[in-house]
C-alpha cells in the first residue's frame, strides 16, 4: 500500500519530474549504464506491445500503463545520484 501511495504521489509532481529527467540525462554524475539502462527501460515500454490490461478496455487499460511507467519513474530515481535527488526533493 506504501509503494502505491508513493506512486500517486509521483503523478502530482510530475511538472518537477521533467527538469529531474533532463539533468539526469545531462549531468556527469551519472555513470552511462544508468542513462543507457533507463532509456532501454523507457523505449522497451513504447515498443513492446503487451499490456497487462488491453488498452480496449478505455479506464484500465490507461491506468494500466500509467502505473508501469510510474514504475520505470521510480526505478530511474533509484539509480539518480543522491546530490540529483535532493537538488529535486526526489524521494524513493
Amino acid at each position: 500500500m506504501k509503494k502505491f501511495l508513493k506512486r500517486i504521489r509521483l503523478i502530482f509532481r510530475i511538472r518537477k519530474f521533467i527538469p529531474f529527467l533532463i539533468e539526469f540525462f545531462t549531468t556527469k554524475s551519472v555513470p552511462l549504464t544508468r542513462k543507457l539502462l533507463s532509456i532501454g527501460l523507457i523505449i522497451g515500454y513504447f515498443l513492446l506491445p503487451f499490456d497487462i490490461i488491453p488498452d480496449f478496455i478505455t479506464f484500465f487499460g490507461i491506468v494500466d500503463d500509467v502505473g508501469v511507467l510510474l514504475v520505470i519513474l521510480q526505478q530511474i530515481i533509484k539509480m539518480a545520484p543522491v546530490e540529483l535527488k535532493e537538488k529535486y526533493k526526489m524521494n524513493e
